[in-house]
């Protein structure tokens, strides 16, 4: 049996209908949005840093780590290896964290500058749009990380 509140609104399923505004000859005000977020926070404060560092690396890798360096990343890497031979290779990628691990040996300079290279596109990209997400922002502590760690003490 239908409630006599049902029978007021004529159908169970169709929903009240709107209530006259309080003041005669005014509309109603649509309901407040909720704030947008912006998809990309803003990153001024780090770009230009970056985008600096990546530059500057990609000036000094050559005659400082290159092939031809004075402390050639090449055989700093050969050494590390070769300390922790029998120990595994998690222990030489935890003592000297790059992705040269992963890249050809022979060519060791372009390697460099291609890690520069992308590093300075990134770092563009964020700096030019001024957005940037967390993959981002991962990438270049990634590179940056893989220029560092391979730079060695002075």
């Amino acid at each position: 049996s239908p409630l006599p509140c049902d029978a007021a609104r004529g159908s169970s399923s169709s929903p009240p209908p709107p209530r006259p505004h309080p003041c005669p000859g005014t509309q109603r005000a649509p309901p407040p949005r909720p704030p947008r977020l912006h998809p990309c926070p803003r990153t001024q404060w780090s770009s230009p840093w970056t985008f600096v560092a990546f530059l500057v690396a990609l000036q000094q890798n050559k005659p400082l780590i290159g092939d031809r360096g004075l402390l050639p990343c090449r055989l700093y890497l050969e050494s590390v290896r070769r300390y922790f031979q029998g120990r595994g290779a998690w222990d030489a990628v935890s003592y000297a964290p790059t992705v040269l691990w992963l890249l050809d040996w022979s060519h060791m300079d372009a390697n460099l500058d291609a890690l520069a290279l992308l590093g300075l596109a990134v770092s563009s990209f964020v700096l030019l749009t001024g957005c940037a997400n967390m993959v981002l922002m991962a990438a270049l502590w990634v590179l940056y990380m893989s220029l560092v760690s391979v730079g060695q003490v002075w």
